[in-house]
């Protein structure tokens, strides 16, 4: 980690690292960047304040479930699981929700395989809309990632082949979980309708 140079009293110092001294300075420029530095400090006050109140709203979800719970003398563990929460009188919601990102080990060549030969059997057969959702599946977007949406949704397909089946089961052990991310969404109903509206959280949502 390198420290950064002094800049000596009465200079200041642009994106280049070339020294000004004050009394050369444009006062636009000062005044750009007085404006620039207020507005950091003001957005990374709140951006902690959010992530503050991110914490705070988890960790109260969390104990609240729990304390529903015990009601019943029921014990809830882990922190998956989304829920909805409604004030009493439903006029707002609080939606907590997990979101997983899954993709596939190459137990997914395996399934592949599997169903190719279903395919190949099934050429006289089989309707070229079931074609096209198999191969489609296993199609990789400009990256090169499969569709895991595509994917998982084969195992909907109500086919009754034993090779079909081992590859579904292929597929469902094939899922490896590589992150997730969590969220809070807060919402208002719309006047008496059953409709809510967000209440957002993110600057560029923000209405002004």
């Amino acid at each position: 980690m390198t420290e950064q140079t002094a800049i000596p009293e009465g200079y200041w110092k642009d994106a280049k690292g070339n020294l000004t001294h004050d009394s050369l300075m444009k006062p636009i420029d000062k005044a750009r960047d007085e404006l620039v530095k207020e507005l950091i400090a003001k957005g990374t006050a709140l951006n902690q304040q959010l992530a503050a109140f991110k914490q705070a709203a988890f960790a109260d979800i969390a104990a609240f479930i729990q304390l529903s719970a015990e009601q019943y003398e029921a014990v809830v563990g882990g922190k998956k699981g989304n829920i909805t929460l409604y004030s009493y009188d439903g006029r707002y919601k609080v939606q907590r929700s997990i979101s997983e990102t899954i993709t596939f080990d190459e137990r997914l060549q395996a399934a592949k395989a599997l169903i190719d030969e279903c395919l190949k059997d099934w050429t006289a057969s089989a309707s070229a809309e079931l074609k096209a959702i198999v191969n489609g599946a296993f199609d990789t977007d400009k990256q090169g990632n499969i569709s895991t949406g595509r994917v998982l949704g084969l195992r909907r397909l109500d086919i009754k082949d034993e090779r079909w089946l081992r590859a579904m089961t292929a597929i469902g052990e094939a899922i490896q979980v590589i992150g997730s991310k969590a969220y809070v969404r807060l919402y208002e109903r719309i006047g008496d309708s059953d409709q809510y509206k967000p209440i957002p959280l993110d600057l560029a949502a923000v209405s002004l």
